[in-house]
């Protein structure tokens, strides 16, 4: 499924030779067989002495003739590795913690995928001063800075075609630092694709209530409740509402949904991990699950919670909800891979998120339209939007209404879409739905 939504994104372009040797993954663990296309490993080093851990995989196919994609995960403060290891990359990572399997249906196939680990505290991305404090702002310029050392490292792809993607809490890492690269006529942007983003606090929490209650998890007493007290006039204002009454009821909902076990990734899907907002002591250290994109007006306990663990004297461990990680975090903090991948002895060891990159992150936007239009009104960008209809973190209808707000013409071919079940040119059929808005400027 990822493939394919690549592929209505992609173009193609050439380019000549060159790449650090020094980075070069020479031998893959955990394989039977060493793939035929080159990757490569290394830090890509910005001002204020942050290094960025980056994993390069060139395309199967023609890597001068195919576009250079860049893939982010979200959190924010989790690492674009789990992207590579267990979504689309080249391969996955096996229950064993050990062995890795090809992925029929990796990005690299039709791209080369650059993975970047950011920002600085995420993975095995670092900064000088171990000071992890940042934000929204802050990320998009060092992911710019991050792409410039890049290309100045890799300058055969320099004239590739480039796509920014991502997922989750990359629906604000995506275009803001889409917009800033647009500044830049030296990479050549053609687009950007953000899968189940969070693009607004306000219609993700809002919508969150109607997709909760039309999912079964409300019952009818408090949605007759929510009716009343958030509803005057028959419009709805779940998210902010000063109304003490529609507060409550509304905390109660977003219970409901985030704290009793369900796995907010996939409603359908049993939760292999911890409960969204769960602490637990494992003995050496405490272990958090971040309560995904919740928005921190609607859970302000959240934020004291955090505060208070920051205290404790113990290390402080964060995984995203109902994900178990176990797998990635041996394999990649194995010896020998670390090694393969070029890291260096004294960088630290990696996790899926980083506790202090979260909780020390500075929110600046909530709401990314002004980012969507700077793009979609340079009448320049292909702009992709997708979601699968069981995420509950970054829930489709949410994502449907920001599209909407943006007012501009949505491609008719992605509309057909949007049905249950449709096959894949692999003839493989899909169990979800799945909803693509691929917008073109008025």
């Amino acid at each position: 499924m990822a493939l394919v939504l690549l592929s209505c994104l992609l173009l193609g372009s050439v380019l000549v030779e060159g790449a650090p040797s020094g980075d070069e993954i020479v031998y893959m663990p955990g394989l039977a067989k060493q793939p035929s296309f080159q990757q490569y490993s290394g830090f890509l080093t910005v001002s204020g002495g942050i290094h960025l851990h980056y994993w390069f995989v060139e395309s199967e196919a023609d890597p001068n003739s195919v576009p250079l994609v860049l893939w982010l995960n979200g959190g924010p403060g989790c690492s674009s590795l789990d992207g590579l290891l267990t979504e689309h990359g080249p391969f996955l990572i096996q229950p064993d913690g050990v062995t890795l399997e090809y992925n029929p249906y990796s990005w690299n196939k039709i791209a080369n995928v650059l993975y970047l680990e950011s920002p600085a505290g995420v993975g095995f991305s670092y900064s000088d001063d171990k000071n992890y404090k940042t934000n929204d702002t802050e990320v998009a310029h060092n992911n710019y800075l991050a792409l410039k050392e890049f290309f100045r490292l890799f300058p055969e792809f320099t004239k590739n075609d480039f796509y920014i993607t991502g997922e989750s809490y990359a629906g604000v890492y995506v275009p803001s630092l889409a917009v800033e690269v647009s500044q830049d006529p030296a990479i050549n942007l053609k687009g950007i694709a953000v899968g189940n983003g969070l693009s607004s606090y306000e219609t993700n929490d809002n919508s969150l209530i109607f997709f909760a209650y039309y999912h079964g998890i409300l019952g009818s007493q408090l949605w007759a409740s929510l009716q009343k007290f958030c509803c005057p006039g028959g419009n709805c204002e779940f998210y902010n509402n000063p109304d003490m009454n529609c507060s409550l009821r509304v905390q109660e909902a977003m219970h409901d949904v985030y704290s009793t076990g369900l796995n907010i990734y996939n409603l359908y899907e049993a939760c292999a991990g911890g409960a969204p907002g769960e602490v637990r002591d494992n003995g050496d250290h405490i272990m958090v699950y971040h309560p995904a994109m919740l928005s921190p007006k609607v859970s302000p306990h959240w934020n004291r919670k955090l505060a208070a663990l920051s205290l404790v004297q113990k290390p402080v461990h964060m995984d995203p909800p109902c994900i178990n990680s176990t797998a990635s975090f041996t394999f990649l903090n194995n010896a020998y891979v670390r090694k393969a991948l070029n890291i260096p002895t004294e960088v630290q060891q990696w996790e899926v998120c980083s506790f202090d990159v979260y909780q020390g992150y500075g929110r600046v936007y909530q709401t990314m339209k002004d980012h969507y239009l700077k793009l979609l009104n340079t009448m320049k960008y292909r702009v992709l939007v997708y979601n699968g209809d069981v995420d509950m973190a970054c829930n489709f209808l949410g994502d449907q209404w920001f599209v909407d707000s943006l007012e501009q013409k949505v491609n008719e071919k992605a509309k057909l879409l949007r049905i249950l079940g449709f096959l894949m040119p692999w003839g493989k059929p899909v169990t979800f739905a799945l909803h693509i808005w691929y917008l073109t400027a008025l």
